[in-house]
């Protein structure tokens, strides 16, 4: 390793020669990334240049000459200095990575015989002229199919460890590591088990990290392990399950889904998780409807005949569009005019698009004539939008799951992230591991325990007692943010004066968590500089739902702790637009843009 290989500090806008061309990096950039951003590709394995990945500089693939030095420099770790003078195209630089591309390709399969021939590695290889190799290679592993969706062929493993950074770093999963010493050294699951018995929750980081077929999806590969599908085409999209909203990126062939990776977006930043990568069969169901179908006019309705989804055309009969668009609309008038436009109603999906979202609204509202249109954000989250709309004039969050990386303090009450939403999980464990403070508030215990400061396991029920202790604290302690409560918020000493008998002691008995415990974590939060509250349907399904999303919006108004970077409220939603679809009118009592239907 050089002696200046981890040197990656501090550089703001220096100017260096790459390839007798004058290059400003940018603050912080390395010597790969300014050559990246200028149009020059250097190989790399080892480093994945997306979002929460770091270099490590292991695989040597990326080596550059810089005048002056001794020994040649990883680019991916090495930061550019003012003035330096930098080969990459030179025939030192390119010998030594043919070198190293050649033992890289010692001890894998042959490319004819590989799982991904055209992998990274594979394609790194070839620019290179580098076929096949002069030195003998190890013994290959043996290959492991325990995974019910990740297919595992060490042979291919070139140890550049992206599956471990991608697994602890990225997702946090803490599965993948590197056991061993020098040529013993290997790529292990827990404790050395089978992928498939180790705690891999199946997020598939790893595999969309893996440069060079060692991790694969099965739905690729043949029973020998090797490539047997190669997508025809790439078709961008949205995950269709939680509330997070991952883009992300279906590769077809004749025109089913075989695969999915994750695309950069600014809710997953390329993550996936178990659900959004491998659970896309359902699409192909036999019994999704294909084509529009009306009721055979020989099988009336009746709730005492036998319906089997597989075989539809017992009671129904195929249809052109628009015959059954003419009839659905027909039918739907007649019960209009006959019954009047309150026996009318729509309900949309916060599944569908802003326009769709739009649309249906706007069928409901003209078509219907009455305002009975509405979708799942007043059931799942009702009392958050109730107390939302009342106190901050909003029923949206108002940051991003990635502003947790801006936070000194997370709380998380009524939410299990890890197993709701998986990938926004993941930036609250990327926040816990870089020392943000993580205050986990569940009756239960969650696994999100693992990483928190502090997990309050309180009485059931008991969530406005616990909250109001905590304001109680940060008001008579002098913890609230004055400046911003005079010059932003209405109530203060009407909630003063409401809290004044909630203190700790007090409500310790109701709530099950000893006085001292609630006042560190009021302390905790109020005292960081920025802090977030992420929110469930723990806390909105009760009966006292909107009363607990209050106090939470109080504690972010007391301490200031919205409108910054870092900061804000973050009601955890269960499908990907409710956002968007309550912006476009979707909800009963709003036209869209939060135009109230009383004021029409």
């Amino acid at each position: 390793m050089s002696d200046h290989d981890n040197d990656n500090g501090g550089n703001t806008g220096v100017t260096f020669t790459l390839d007798g061309q004058s290059v400003t990096a940018r603050d912080g950039e390395t010597i790969w990334q300014a050559a990246a951003r200028h149009g020059t590709d250097i190989p790399h394995l080892c480093y994945k240049d997306s979002d929460g990945y770091r270099a490590d500089g292991n695989c040597r693939a990326c080596m550059v000459e810089i005048e002056g030095e001794r020994v040649l420099a990883a680019s991916c770790i090495r930061a550019p200095g003012e003035g330096m003078i930098v080969h990459s195209d030179n025939h030192r630089a390119k010998t030594a990575r043919k070198m190293v591309m050649e033992l890289l390709v010692a001890d894998q399969p042959e490319r004819a015989a590989a799982h991904d021939p055209d992998s990274e590695l594979w394609h790194y290889a070839e620019s290179q002229g580098v076929e096949s190799a002069r030195f003998p290679a190890k013994q290959a592993a043996e290959p492991d199919s325990s995974h019910p969706a990740i297919a595992v062929n060490m042979d291919a493993c070139i140890q550049c460890n992206l599956c471990v950074r991608a697994c602890r770093e990225v997702q946090v999963n803490d599965v993948i590591g590197l056991a061993g010493r020098g040529a013993e050294a290997k790529i292990v699951f827990d404790f050395d088990d089978e992928m498939g018995a180790s705690t891999c929750v199946g997020c598939g980081e790893c595999v969309q990290a893996c440069p060079t077929g060692a991790l694969m999806p099965k739905t690729l590969l043949d029973g020998d392990q090797m490539l047997a599908i190669t997508p025809d085409r790439q078709v961008d999209s949205v995950c269709p399950y939680c509330g997070v909203g991952c883009q992300l990126t279906f590769s077809v062939k004749d025109e089913k889904i075989v695969a999915v990776s994750g695309r950069q977006g600014p809710a997953n930043q390329g993550r996936l998780c178990v659900k959004g990568r491998y659970g896309f069969d359902y699409i192909h169901n036999p019994e999704r409807l294909t084509h529009p179908l009306i009721r055979r006019e020989d099988v009336p309705k009746s709730a005492s005949m036998p319906f089997d989804p597989a075989n539809p055309m017992t009671h129904f009969r195929e249809a052109s569009w628009d015959e059954a668009l003419n009839l659905a609309a027909t039918r739907l008038a007649a019960v209009r005019d006959e019954h009047g436009p309150s026996a009318m109603a729509g309900f949309g999906s916060a599944k569908g698009t802003n326009e769709e979202a739009y649309l249906v609204q706007k069928l409901v509202r003209t078509g219907f004539r009455t305002n009975n249109v509405d979708h799942c954000t007043r059931l799942c989250h009702a009392s958050s939008v109730a107390a939302l709309l009342e106190n901050i004039g909003s029923g949206a969050v108002t940051a991003s799951f990635a502003e947790c990386r801006n936070a000194e303090a997370i709380i998380v009450i009524g939410a299990n992230p890890t197993v709701n939403h998986p990938v926004a999980a993941t930036f609250i464990k990327n926040a816990a591991q870089r020392g943000t403070k993580l205050y986990v508030l569940d009756p239960r215990g969650q696994h999100l325990d693992r990483y928190a400061t502090a997990s309050l396991r309180f009485s059931p029920g008991s969530d406005v007692a616990m909250l109001n202790a905590m304001i109680n604290v940060i008001i008579t302690e002098g913890l609230y943010d004055a400046a911003y409560v005079e010059a932003h918020t209405e109530g203060f000493e009407d909630l003063k004066a409401r809290t004044a008998h909630t203190t700790p002691e007090a409500m310790a008995p109701i709530c099950g968590i000893d006085a001292e415990t609630l006042r560190s974590v009021a302390r905790g939060y109020a005292t960081a500089k920025s802090a977030m509250i992420f929110w469930g349907m723990g806390i909105s399904q009760h009966t006292h739902g909107t009363d607990n999303s209050r106090c939470l919006i109080s504690l972010a108004l007391l301490t200031g702790n919205v409108g910054r970077a870092g900061t804000g409220l973050h009601p955890l939603r269960g499908q990907n637009n409710v956002q968007g679809a309550s912006d476009a009118g979707l909800i009963t009592m709003f036209f869209p843009d939060y135009k109230s239907v009383t004021d029409a």
